[in-house]
């Protein structure tokens, strides 16, 4: 057994896959916060808006598994090397083409780049720390990713602001380079583990293991309130006659929070002070408590919501993946780590989806409650298998 790297050799190890993280979340926010207004030539009607939204999301829904199943054929490294790489060139292709087709392009290689480079940066996290510091290492892992969250809109729409979109797709090519380069110099080669062949079988139960499903719907759970959080508060701000100024600043104050309380969590969690189902089911009670509180009208009501989404969803994020961490052997961590993605990505996109089909016939404050009543109803059916299974 080779000796545990030092406490500075391993924050150095560390530090690209926060990049990376950071990388695929400012990707993400900071174009779609500025496809609708900036790409007049590209973006025709909502209709084709909302396309432009999906093509990223949608690749990876359909990659982010496949990518975490050959992370642990050939190793996490060279495949988190390969997507920031395929990322900054993808980038670069709109930066070179400027044209309304090759932008549908590029984000579509962006989204799929991203479900490679993704998981393997959560799987390079869990097995460079040792178990007993999953918790801290996910939680920092979280914040960054959560700072990208926060940073995109607003520094993309500088960027946007200063020189068009192309600006903003050159940023990016050459954060993509820039992090793949520091990934290259600092991670270490990960050699795969040996495993034993799996068959389709064997995936389906330890997906439907309750180890796997409960972090897995937690986490999806977090990230469709998260979701509406940043897409509907805005409006309920709109609908109480604030300006905005103060929804932004609704918004903001949500991710701070989940940026803030994730590395506490799970400092927490290392340290023996919170136990991953107390954490679990106290992050799903807060979010419920902001949805709840979304529905009251005026400033206090938003900024409530705001700030127990984001605290609620800072506390779920490193729980439930250090959980998944622990419950999952090391030769199959960049698989169940692209499945869990997949989750979050089923929130993303689902949450939002609910409560705009609810409030379309109905009102948003029902809407919110929907969502709510959903994850509380999650929280229940799960307490109740754990006593009839005596977990």
């Amino acid at each position: 057994m080779t000796a545990a790297p030092n406490r500075p050799a391993q924050a150095r190890q560390m530090w690209p896959l926060y990049a990376a993280g950071f990388t695929t979340a400012f990707g993400a926010h900071g174009i779609a916060a500025n496809l609708g207004g900036h790409a007049r030539g590209a973006v025709t009607s909502l209709l084709v808006l909302g396309g432009l939204l999906a093509l990223y999301d949608g690749a990876e829904v359909l990659l982010k598994p496949v990518f975490g199943t050959l992370a642990d054929r050939i190793g996490a490294r060279p495949v988190l090397l390969g997507g920031l790489v395929a990322f900054a060139a993808a980038s670069g292709l709109y930066v070179l083409a400027d044209s309304p087709g090759w932008l549908w392009a590029a984000r579509l290689g962006q989204g799929a780049a991203a479900s490679a480079f993704s998981p393997s940066a959560s799987a390079l996290v869990a097995r460079l720390n040792p178990a007993a510091k999953h918790g801290r290492a996910f939680g920092s892992y979280g914040f960054y990713k959560s700072v990208g969250y926060t940073l995109g809109p607003l520094l993309g729409g500088v960027l946007v602001w200063a020189g068009g979109l192309r600006l903003l797709f050159t940023v990016l090519a050459v954060l993509g380079v820039a992090v793949a380069v520091w990934a290259a110099v600092a991670v270490p080669v990960v050699p795969p583990l040996p495993k034993a062949r799996q068959t389709v079988l064997g995936l389906a139960r330890r997906l439907a293991d309750p180890a796997f499903l409960t972090p897995t719907a937690a986490l999806a759970a977090a990230t469709a309130a998260l979701s509406v959080g940043v897409g509907f508060l805005p409006v309920s701000g709109r609908v109480a006659g604030l300006g905005t100024v103060a929804t932004g600043a609704a918004v903001s104050v949500l991710a701070a929070c989940a940026a803030v309380v994730q590395p506490r969590a799970g400092r927490a969690l290392d340290e023996g002070r919170l136990a991953t189902r107390t954490g679990l089911t106290a992050g799903l009670l807060l979010t419920a408590a902001g949805l709840a509180c979304a529905m009251l009208p005026g400033l206090a009501g938003v900024l409530s919501a705001a700030v127990l989404i984001g605290v609620g969803t800072g506390l779920i994020t490193p729980l439930g993946f250090a959980a998944l961490a622990a419950n999952t052997p090391a030769e199959r961590l960049g698989q169940t780590m692209g499945a869990a993605e997949l989750g979050r990505e089923l929130g993303d996109a689902g949450g939002p989806l609910l409560v705009a089909a609810v409030a379309s016939v109905t009102t948003l404050t029902h809407g919110y409650g929907a969502l709510g009543t959903l994850l509380l109803l999650g929280l229940l059916l799960t307490g109740v298998r754990r006593r009839a299974t005596g977990g």
